[in-house]
């Protein structure tokens, strides 16, 4: 009977200790479970985690460039969008309804005596009206709402910067990557073109070459066509350079070796496997030189050399001012120009330094 007993108790000691491993070997099968399953969780992260994600985390950190983002897709929304939602007067509707304005003066009469008066002065047509419910920000010496030719020429000035710079980069990257894949006479021969054009003042020429145009009585939608040529005439020698330096570094490197071995034809070479590479720094650049193309446009127009009346350009706006009478009492005509010139440049500048931040391989994850 005892004998029974003792072998009831070592069966069940079994049991107890086989349900034991049992158990720990289903705890261990967990723990590998989820350490497999945080590891697949870790590894999809990581994987996810591709250039183009990382460049735009970077970007997207930086409260400046977040700043200049919201400037850009402000002022193309004010200048694409808005004509479209405030459509009450267009880029040339001008208000034909008389206007009375009193002005302020002081002269000097015979005696050598300052008298003030004021002067009560009446127009045929709605000139140099006050800002009112009518026209947002007034209107100007021809009667047109100045809101509105804000919106325009915010178009004129966004179209001109982008074209420019396309077409800079286009020239630029033809030229560069010549220079660079080929070098020897063909490298001499290009870089000493964009040295010149390097030595040239661009703006004095660029106002020689407007007073040449406006000699030929151009209309105002052929001018800025030949405007954008002329400021892309002197402005692709800057990402010629880029472009060269670049692919001078790169052609060195073992891929491009293989490529040469493979047979790839020169074009295919320089277009689909060094230029690619190149692009990081062009966009950049692209944007950077964005601010100073619509700075260029803008000075033109403010001297009378650039965009040309009816057609509406900040910097003719700001020309405006040129009048005492404009600059003294009617600042809604000229400054709220200045104000857009100034988002559009800092806009664009602050997306440029974010991009180079972004797109630096140097710096930290």
């Amino acid at each position: 009977m005892e004998d029974n007993k003792n072998e009831l108790e070592n069966v069940n000691s079994e049991i107890e200790n086989i349900e034991e491993s049992t158990k720990e070997v289903e705890e261990k099968t967990l723990d590998y479970a989820q350490a497999e399953l945080k590891a697949e969780s870790q590894a999809e992260t990581f994987k996810q985690m591709g250039p183009l994600r990382m460049i735009l985390r970077r970007f997207f950190r930086s409260r400046l460039s977040v700043v200049g983002l919201v400037m850009v897709i402000f002022l193309f929304a004010f200048s694409f969008l808005g004509p479209v939602i405030y459509p009450v007067w267009g880029e040339t509707g001008y208000d034909n309804t008389p206007n009375t304005e009193w002005i302020t003066e002081t002269i000097v009469n015979e005696d050598g005596i300052e008298i003030t008066q004021v002067v009560e002065i009446t127009y045929t047509l709605n000139k140099y009206a006050n800002p009112s419910i009518n026209h947002l920000l007034g209107t100007d010496d021809q009667a047109y709402d100045v809101f509105t030719r804000l919106m325009y020429g915010g178009r004129i000035s966004l179209t001109i910067g982008f074209i420019v710079v396309i077409l800079e980069t286009i020239i630029g990257i033809i030229l560069g990557g010549l220079a660079g894949f080929f070098g020897g006479w063909v490298d001499n021969v290009i870089m000493r073109i964009v040295d010149i054009f390097n030595c040239i003042p661009t703006l004095p020429i660029l106002l020689i070459c407007s007073a040449v145009i406006d000699s030929w009585k151009l209309d105002a939608d052929t001018r800025i066509y030949v405007l954008m040529v002329i400021i892309t005439l002197f402005g692709w020698a800057g990402t010629a350079r880029i472009v060269r330096g670049q692919i001078l570094y790169l052609r060195e490197q073992e891929y491009i070796t293989a490529t040469e071995v493979m047979g790839l034809p020169t074009w295919r070479r320089i277009f689909k496997h060094l230029i690619p590479n190149v692009m990081p720094q062009l966009i950049v650049s692209m944007t950077l030189g964005l601010g100073g193309v619509i700075l260029y446009e803008s000075t033109l127009s403010y001297l009378g050399l650039g965009v040309q009346v009816p057609k509406a350009a900040w910097g003719s706006m700001i020309a405006l001012a040129n009048d005492p009478v404009v600059l003294n009492y009617h600042v809604n005509i000229w400054l709220p120009a200045g104000v857009m010139i100034v988002i559009a440049v800092l806009g664009f500048n602050f997306i440029g330094d974010g991009l180079r931040d972004a797109m630096d391989p140097k710096a930290k994850k």
